[in-house]
């Protein structure tokens, strides 16, 4: 396996940063996980256009052009001969100071990994996932904000701890106004009536890649989305549930809090856009 650093490929044994780079010490910058399917890497353009939404917040200025970005990032999955891959785009601060301040750092590092990745069991997305709700709250927006895809992801470690030490492979984690905002890795959605439902923004949630193309597969299906605050209650009461995200793509819920939802398998709606997302995913995207 190669590994890119800073224009350069390396063994992943020799592929190593400073000690002194404020990403290890601190958590500083900010990353994207992305896909390949088929020899195609899928909304490579939004990914790369989020991690600059996510730097310039951070104030971290990307040394390169998200065109040039792109290119290394097709270049490097082509370098390990994949077709099908899970690729990691970190940019992190680069070389500082002990000291917290980020203005004394050098210059940031790019690193981009080019692997296989399996988050779930094959049953799981035949049979379906159980969940709980966990008592970690996500981050507010005033403190880290959720849409910043950035490398301290301490909170939603904390909130996968609780969900391992029960038994299961996914939390759902609450805003610190009790309402549902998403799972620690993945986007949620329900479904009530025929309506998909998931949380909008404000309520502490990352816009997910997979979770926008969902929601716009499902209005080219003439079904209804909707973004609206919601409570464990209406995922209790829901006729569906189902995760997005990148790695995970969309995987059924069947039991949240040891309440079965809807008849307690996958539903007729969610299976429905597991097979188009699937059958997308393979049709377009940028050329390896």
């Amino acid at each position: 396996m190669k590994i890119y650093i800073n224009g350069k490929f390396y063994s992943k044994e020799d592929a190593t940063v400073s000690v002194y780079d404020h990403g290890f010490l601190y958590g500083d910058g900010v990353f994207e996980g992305i896909r390949a399917y088929g020899g195609r890497v899928f909304k490579l353009k939004e990914h790369i256009d989020r991690l600059f939404e996510s730097a310039k917040t951070i104030m971290l200025k990307i040394p390169l052009s998200s065109e040039k970005l792109m290119e290394d990032v097709v270049h490097t999955v082509r370098v390990n001969g994949l077709k099908d891959a899970y690729i990691r785009l970190v940019v992190t601060r680069g070389v500082g100071t002990l000291g917290l301040n980020p203005f004394n750092c050098e210059e940031p590092r790019i690193i981009i990994i080019a692997d296989k990745i399996v988050l779930y069991p094959k049953t799981f997305y035949e049979n379906g996932l159980s969940v709980i709700t966990v008592p970690t709250q996500r981050n507010i927006a005033e403190a880290v904000n959720p849409r910043i895809k950035s490398m301290n992801y301490l909170n939603n470690i904390l909130a996968k701890i609780e969900a391992i030490n029960a038994g299961v492979h996914e939390a759902i984690m609450l805003n610190a106004a009790g309402f549902v905002a998403e799972c620690t890795g993945d986007n949620i959605f329900i479904v009530r009536k025929g309506v998909i439902k998931t949380p909008p923004l404000y309520m502490g949630v990352l816009e997910g890649i997979t979770r926008d193309e969902i929601i716009a597969l499902a209005r080219r299906f003439g079904i209804e989305v909707t973004e609206e605050v919601f409570t464990r209650h209406d995922v209790f009461n829901a006729d569906e549930c189902f995760l997005t995200g990148t790695a995970a793509e969309i995987i059924p819920v069947v039991k949240v809090d040891g309440r079965v939802v809807g008849n307690g398998k996958p539903g007729k709606l969610t299976r429905r856009l597991m097979a188009a997302f699937h059958e997308l995913v393979r049709k377009v995207g940028v050329a390896i």
